[in-house]
């Protein structure tokens, strides 16, 4: 019994490292989207409020995700692709949002104190809802159709703890680096307290860039998301376009291919998610001058 236990064990493992592959693009922009939302509160909260996010993260997976993709992937597929361009639009939002603060242009409220942690980590889980979502069913589509129920069961819950692992472990290091960088600099060898001080000096910039990389990741996976769930269900428009681009300079090689695929849905991104803030600022003008004309 216990020889037939460890080959399911085997099995569970072997198909959750087969699918954890395939979601590397994702994993790779969560772990990059994320840091952005620990800037602004102090160091010593910094390690606490990852944990809150990955413990976020673990219950988005284990009780909202992992139960939802199976049941409708039993009984009502067709909602999936809606669900996903939902999901997408959202990321665009998001993404949007930043480009316009690069810009100067804010939405919503402006706080320039010190940042709420609440409201911090609930906006962190949100949008790793709709990230761990892909990643959970991009795995999910990658495991073998006869693989049982409990087998496919076993091996998202693998899945959904390694990649939780993985990215905030990633985060939780990329924040703290400059601490380390402070430690060193009170080593007694001069060339130690000098790699220290570089350490110290770059994080900025590399915080930055790291900023940078997350909206981009947001357009690029939610222009993604959108494109390719509207062409199985409502519009193949936009992927019909993209597909056209990609064939016209499929000889250049995959990684030019993936370079312009990234690209064109960053921007197909950028623009659904101006088109969203548009409504919703719109929406809110309305409501606004409603509540006005109320208040005479």
């Amino acid at each position: 019994m216990s020889v037939g236990l460890l080959a399911v064990v085997d099995d569970i493992l072997s198909a959750a490292l087969k699918a954890s592959a395939k979601t590397a693009g994702v994993v790779i922009d969560d772990a990059a989207v994320t840091p952005q939302y620990v800037q602004g509160i102090t160091p010593a909260r910094e390690l606490p409020v990852v944990w809150k996010i990955a413990l976020g993260s673990i219950i988005n997976k284990y009780v909202i995700i992992i139960p939802i993709a199976l049941l409708l992937t039993a009984f009502a597929p067709w909602v999936l692709p809606f669900l996903l361009i939902i999901g997408g639009g959202f990321l665009c939002f998001e993404g949007a949002e930043k480009v316009l603060e690069w810009f100067g242009v804010h939405h919503g409220e402006e706080d320039d104190g010190p940042r709420d942690e609440r409201k911090l980590v609930l906006g962190a889980v949100r949008t790793d809802l709709i990230l761990s979502t892909e990643i959970m069913l991009i795995a999910l589509s990658s495991l073998d159709p006869g693989f049982g129920i409990w087998m496919t069961l076993g091996a998202l819950l693998v899945i959904g703890l390694a990649m939780t692992i993985v990215v905030y472990g990633a985060v939780a290091l990329l924040v703290k680096i400059d601490d380390v960088g402070l430690r060193l600099m009170k080593s007694p060898s001069r060339g130690v307290r000098r790699f220290g001080v570089r350490v110290v000096a770059s994080m900025p910039a590399v915080f930055r860039v790291i900023s940078v990389i997350g909206t981009v990741a947001m357009l690029w996976v939610g222009g993604h998301l959108v494109v390719q769930n509207l062409a199985e269900t409502l519009w193949s428009g936009p992927y019909d376009l993209l597909h056209v681009v990609e064939h016209a300079i499929e000889a250049a090689g995959p990684v030019v291919v993936w370079i312009v695929d990234s690209a064109i849905s960053a921007v197909f991104g950028l623009i659904l998610g101006l088109i969203i803030i548009a409504v919703i600022t719109g929406i809110r003008r309305v409501f606004a001058r409603g509540k006005a004309d109320a208040a005479h």
